[in-house]
Order: C-alpha cells, then sequence, then structure tokens
C-alpha cells in the first residue's frame, strides 16, 4: 500500500509565544507543515523558521481565518491534509487519530469536543449554548448527527476537500465545510479531540460577530445548489479495503502517538444529502443508524 504524504496548514497571527507548544509536537508522520502568516508584527515567522528550519510560510492572501486555510489549502501538496491552530489549542499529537480515520475510509475527519474522548477547557457557557444551537440547527437543516460543528481541528483527502469549493473568509469557514461535505455526500469521521486553553496572548475569536457569521452561513448555505461529488470520484488508493485492518494497527509504521488508540472510538457520518446517517465503527448519536 502506497504511503500518502500528509501535510498540516496552520494559520498563525503574532502567535510567537506558542509555537514552541505546537510545532515541536507535530508527530514524525507528517512531510510538510505549511505556516500562514496573516502579516503578524512579532516574530511569529522567525520563531516557526528557529523551531522547525524545513517548515514552509506562506502569506495570507485576504483577510479572516477562512483565507488563511485557504491560502493553506492552495499552497499545500499532501494527499492528506491537517488544519490546527497557532494558539497551543490543539494537540498536534492527535494527528495520528485524523490520518487514521482517514485511513480507515473516511473522505474527512472532524474533530469533536463532545464525542466520548474529547473535551473543552477553553469553552465558556455562552459559547457552549450557542455551539449547541448551531448543532441542532444544521442537523434540523441539512441531516447528519454532528456532535460539534465549531471546531478547527480537521483533516482531509485532497479531492475531497477540492469538491468543497470553499469560499468563506472568517471563522464561519468550520460550519461551511461540515455543511457542504454532508451535502456533497461524503463519509464523514468525528475523531474525539481535546481542546485546551491558549497558552499565551489574546484569542480573536469574537462571540456575538462570529456566531452572527456562523448563523447566516448556516442558512446561506441552504440557499446555495448542492454539490454532490462527482460520478468518476474514488476513494484515495491509499484507504484500506478491509476498514478492520485499519482500525487495529496503522497501515504503515507511524510514530507511536503516545496514547491508546484503541480507546479513542471514531464516530462515523455518512453524508448522503439531506437523509445523512451514522453508521460504522461507532455510531454518532442518531436516530437513523444503519442495520
Amino acid at each position: 500500500m502506497p504511503r500518502p504524504r500528509v501535510s498540516v496548514v496552520v494559520p498563525a497571527l503574532n502567535e510567537q509565544g506558542n509555537l514552541a507548544h505546537v510545532l515541536p509536537r507535530i508527530p514524525a508522520l507528517v512531510d510538510e507543515v505549511i505556516l500562514v502568516d496573516g502579516a503578524s508584527t512579532d516574530e511569529t515567522v522567525a520563531v516557526a523558521r528557529r523551531l522547525m528550519p524545513k517548515i514552509r510560510v506562506v502569506q495570507q492572501r485576504g483577510a479572516g481565518k477562512g483565507a488563511a486555510l485557504r491560502t493553506g489549502f492552495r499552497a499545500s501538496t499532501g494527499d492528506i491534509i491537517v488544519t490546527i491552530d497557532a494558539d497551543g489549542s490543539t494537540d498536534p499529537a492527535e494527528i495520528p487519530y485524523f490520518v487514521h480515520a482517514l485511513l480507515s475510509g473516511a473522505d474527512v475527519a472532524k474533530g469533536s469536543r463532545f464525542l466520548h474522548g474529547g473535551g473543552t477547557s477553553d469553552m465558556p457557557l455562552h459559547r457552549r449554548l450557542g455551539n449547541g444551537v448551531f448543532v441542532h440547527l444544521v442537523r434540523r437543516l441539512y441531516g447528519g448527527r454532528y456532535t460539534d460543528l465549531c471546531y478547527g481541528y480537521n483533516a482531509f483527502w485532497r479531492r475531497s476537500l477540492e469538491i468543497l469549493d470553499l469560499d468563506g473568509d472568517g471563522f464561519e469557514i468550520e460550519t461551511m465545510i461540515n455543511i457542504r461535505v454532508l451535502r456533497a455526500g461524503l463519509r464523514i469521521f468525528e475523531v474525539p479531540s481535546f481542546e485546551s486553553r491558549r497558552v499565551w496572548g489574546d484569542g480573536r475569536l469574537r462571540t456575538i460577530p462570529d456566531g452572527w457569521r456562523v448563523l447566516k452561513t448556516i442558512f446561506r448555505e441552504r440557499r446555495r445548489p448542492g454539490r454532490r461529488y462527482p460520478p468518476h470520484y474514488v476513494r484515495p488508493e491509499f484507504v484500506s479495503d478491509d476498514a478492520s485492518v485499519s482500525r487495529t494497527g496503522w497501515p504503515w509504521d507511524m510514530q507511536d502517538p503516545g496514547r491508546d488508540h484503541v480507546r479513542r472510538p471514531l464516530a462515523v457520518i455518512e453524508g448522503r444529502g439531506d437523509d445523512t446517517r451514522a453508521t460504522g465503527i461507532v455510531a454518532a448519536r442518531s436516530d437513523r443508524v444503519s442495520g
């Protein structure tokens, strides 16, 4: 079985104090790390290059997190693309779990702070309630049984990402991704993930303005024509035909992430237009579970 190349995209804006908690923790299975610099005025770029001499630094085109991610997606060369944050809130040691989900048959692997094995220490009550409302709306409007919506830890096969035709600029980008994945009929695995507090500095998420952008995105996507994956789309050749093989061991020699991956179940959510269902390894919370 050929080994897929793995790229990690890290958007960063004035994160010099946090990169030491992120870049050295990226596991050896990653082939390429792309730092998307949003015109930092501190030593973010210099620190990144000192910590990881082979890192690729690209300048962000446009403003906002969505613009940063799209810049990183265009610059990446991997078969698999993983997105993490530069503030230390997402743990790079979890990357193997996301790659494992893709190799087990997913088109997209999305992190969830609300599956068993996940969690957060950086979500006050008002944001938790808002995220819950958004999750409920997406379930009602688009089907699916997501347990989390506004979280930036995700992984994609490149061909799956290209289908989504992303155009979001701000923090609504994760919501846009999750909705378009459902509408495209792609197979989604949720991966338990723990979100920590930002290590240094102040976050840029603005609860009311960014929450409003997310809400508008949820309803705006309803008016957008759904884009199914093309008839000639085939899942990448790296995926094992026998998912049980990849659930019990790594298909190639990965660096041990240091945790017992067997205890981190995956929630499998298969997108089928408006009739998304849960199936597979561990069923997501759904009343539409396949037999």
